[in-house]
This record gives structure tokens, C-alpha cells and sequence, in this order.
């Protein structure tokens, strides 16, 4: 199943999106962070419907509580950072209100030009817990998306602590879409990628990260309690802009989009801020 949030004609709802088209839910629902809560509907579900490409797309969880980063997920991202792997995950926390949807713009800030690029996949927790195993990590996920951990690179380097550079406004693209797991034949072989105007910038699939999905759920939930809702942006591939020769970075009018298998695509254009 997939699932989406929208704004139509200004007002927040949420739905089923089949192909093209999508069925509001937000009658079962006020919106998907509390369906997910509830128990996601099955495909009987009805309400109206309504055409993709009539809405606008909002971040598919836009209320998160939290939102969960991993620091040098992929080995290759390790080497291109000149960083030696640790005994665990590195974490760092993203704000609510820098997220933005499919197809919205991404805001380059005034006070920065190193603005860079990082595809992730999202997991979105479905069921809470505190201290979940490992083994049953993965029962605690609602599903998956795409998500463009957008940095602002010379913020980020400010100190050893990364919450400046990643908590811009309008620097966390997220969608377009939850699939459940079950739409995943193989969640190991499915792809991360980046594409800059057209051109392949990362690609790796999920077997490359040196902390599983599931044992990323355990150790967060190990200092904190997970909730529906919850997302984690799971870790970037090798290849950023920042650790090209010469480095390459997001500009104005440059579009950026993250691939993932399975989910789809998340288009984004950058615009200058103001």
C-alpha cells in the first residue's frame, strides 16, 4: 500500500495513492501520523477521489515528534569523508519544520552557498517501543520513503556538532510517498540514488550500510522511545557534492532528485532564499 499527504485547496489531508490517483482518508483520520497510530485502513477503504496531479504534496508524515539522522551510514561515504567506522550509528536530530514535499522547493539559504545534497531512505516507525530488539525491530515500521537530507555544508563544519547545517527551512525534502513493506520484495537490494540535473551523483544499494535498518531502530530506541510516526533518515551513499574535486554544489534552478526502489522518485527545484 501507499500512502500520501496533501494540501487540497489548502486544507491538510491524507490518502491511498493508487497510481495516479489518490482516496481521501482523512474522514478515517486527521492525518496520517494518527492512521499509522490507529492501524493503517486496507485497500477497502473508500472516500473521495482526487488526481495526483491536482494536489500539491505535502512531507508524507508532516508532524513528526521526532526525526532521527544517521551520520556515515555507507562505507563509501566514510572513505570520501575520511572518517574510520564506529562501534555505533552516529545520530543526529532534524527539525519538523524544515521538511518539504515532492515537488516543492528546496530554499538555499542567504547566508550560504555550500549547499549540498545527500539521498537517504526514510523509515517511518508504525508501532512505539523503548529498548526494541533487533529482532523485532522491523515489525515497528509503517513503511518506507524517499528523503534528501539537504546540507548546508559550511554551517554543518562549524563545530563537531551538525544540528546548524541541517536544520535549515525548506532543506528536508521527504516523499512522495509511504509504501509499506510489503510492496519490498527485497529490502536489502533496493537502491539509494541521486540525480542532478539528469546525472547519477550516488548510488548504493541498502546491503552497503554498516548499520541495518533494524539495529538503527534498536539503538535509538535504547535512549529514547520511538513513536508512530517517528522517521529516520536512514543514512547517504557516497558521492555528495561536498567531497567532489572541485566540490560541487546546489544552486538556483538546479532540480535534485532521490530514487528509491521500490518507492519512486522525490523532485525537488532549488530556489535562492527571499
Amino acid at each position: 500500500m501507499r500512502y500520501v499527504s496533501f494540501i487540497d485547496n489548502g486544507v491538510p489531508c491524507w490518502g491511498r495513492l493508487d497510481g495516479e490517483t489518490i482516496t481521501d482518508l482523512s474522514a478515517v483520520a486527521p492525518d496520517l501520523k494518527t492512521a499509522i497510530a490507529n492501524g493503517l485502513p486496507g485497500p477497502d477503504a473508500g472516500g473521495r477521489t482526487l488526481s495526483l496531479g491536482d494536489v500539491e504534496l505535502a512531507p508524507v508524515i508532516p508532524n513528526p515528534g521526532k526525526i532521527f539522522c544517521v551520520g556515515h551510514n555507507y562505507e563509501s561515504h566514510c572513505v570520501e569523508t575520511n572518517r574510520a567506522k564506529t562501534d555505533h550509528p552516529s545520530i543526529f536530530i532534524r527539525f519538523a519544520d524544515t521538511l518539504v514535499g515532492a515537488n516543492g522547493p528546496i530554499v538555499r539559504p542567504a547566508v550560504s552557498s555550500d549547499f549540498d545534497f545527500e539521498a537517504e531512505l526514510a523509515v517511518v516507525i508504525g508501532k512505539g517501543g523503548r529498548a526494541i530488539s533487533e529482532d523485532d525491530a522491523m515489525a515497528h515500521v509503517a513503511g518506507i520513503s524517499c528523503f534528501n537530507d539537504v546540507s548546508v555544508r559550511d554551517w554543518q563544519w562549524h563545530s563537531r556538532q551538525f544540528t546548524p547545517g541541517k536544520n535549515f527551512p525548506a532543506t528536508g525534502p521527504f516523499g512522495p510517498a509511504l509504501v509499506t513493506l510489503d510492496e519490498i520484495a527485497d529490502l536489502d537490494a533496493v537502491s539509494v540514488e541521486s540525480y542532478l540535473n539528469g546525472e547519477c551523483m550516488q548510488s548504493a544499494t541498502l546491503d552497503h550500510m554498516l548499520f541495518p535498518i533494524s539495529v538503527v531502530i534498536s539503538y535509538i530506541s535504547q535512549f529514547t522511545p520511538l513513536s508512530p510516526g517517528d522517521v529516520i533518515a536512514t543514512g547517504t551513499p557516497g558521492g555528495v557534492g561536498a567531497k567532489r574535486n572541485p566540490p560541487v554544489w546546489l544552486k538556483p534552478g538546479d532540480d535534485i532528485e532521490i530514487r528509491v526502489t521500490g518507492v519512486g522518485s522525490l523532485f525537488n527545484r532549488v530556489v535562492e532564499e527571499g
